[in-house]
């Protein structure tokens, strides 16, 4: 019998879960990444090439291993949203919310009728086992986790009314989109930055919501996981292969160019 059950919401406020960011955008390196043990792997729809197609060869490849899927759209879309679901992404982070009203949208938009907006197709989707899944329209909401991403000044600045809105599981920080609206451009480890960003981590877990952060660098990370951060990405895969290989080179090729690999986030 096939588990549908996301345990990544079941955890969430339960064990600090360990993840890495995917934007190599293919099913056979979101493979291998699966098969390392991450507790989460998110498939970037934003920054990386991924499109609905890849996400579902993704999201299959995926699905043979503990590992749990989190998928990033390129923007909160009710139209997109609609179809990630239906393709069986369950967990999904949205970039770039700023408001209450954006936030409440979102809640909408992975939520069918009355409650949300929700598009109903059960018989041509992959999250409902195409229509094998007694009460699924009732019960799809138990298993789908809305992570919304907050990465700017204006955002921080509502970030207590949006911690507000029912129906959010958790909100992560973008440190570097939010220091370049800080005037710290590329630069998410500046003393101010890093205040900002811990205090925003501070008030979510204290509104019982969890808290989320992609961090490479390790001292950072550390500080991350020591405030309770509940899911915290510790690397992107693309950058992990580059610095790989130029390592590998550097060993049999010393005169081999550095390249200082950023994860740029």
């Amino acid at each position: 019998m096939i588990d549908y059950t996301n345990h990544f919401k079941r955890k969430l406020k339960t064990q600090q879960q360990i993840g890495l960011w995917v934007g190599l955008a293919d099913a056979y390196g979101t493979e291998i990444a699966a098969n390392a043990g991450y507790d989460w792997l998110l498939i970037d729809g934003e920054h990386a090439p991924s499109d609905l197609r890849t996400t579902l060869s993704q999201l299959q490849s995926i699905a043979a291993y503990p590992s749990q899927a989190v998928v990033r759209p390129p923007i909160g879309s009710v139209q997109l949203i609609k179809q990630l679901l239906d393709i069986g992404a369950q967990t999904l982070l949205i970039p770039m919310v700023e408001s209450v009203e954006q936030a409440e949208l979102m809640v909408k938009a992975v939520r069918y009728p009355p409650e949300g907006v929700r598009g109903v197709g059960a018989a041509l989707a992959r999250a409902t086992r195409w229509n094998s899944i007694p009460d699924y329209y009732a019960t799809a909401h138990e298993n789908i986790c809305l992570l919304i991403q907050i990465e700017s000044v204006e955002g921080l600045a509502n970030l207590d009314d949006i911690l507000k809105v029912d129906g959010i599981d958790g909100i992560f920080i973008g440190a570097v989109d939010l220091s370049a609206t800080m005037g710290y451009e590329g630069n998410p480890n500046h003393p101010e930055v890093q205040k900002a960003v811990i205090d925003a981590i501070q008030r979510i877990r204290a509104s019982g919501k969890a808290a989320g952060i992609l961090s490479t660098q390790h001292e950072a990370t550390e500080q991350y996981l020591a405030l309770g951060t509940e899911f915290v990405a510790v690397g992107v895969d693309t950058s992990v292969l580059m610095q790989s290989l130029r390592t590998l080179l550097q060993r049999y090729k010393p005169d081999a160019e550095e390249v200082q690999v950023s994860a740029g986030y």
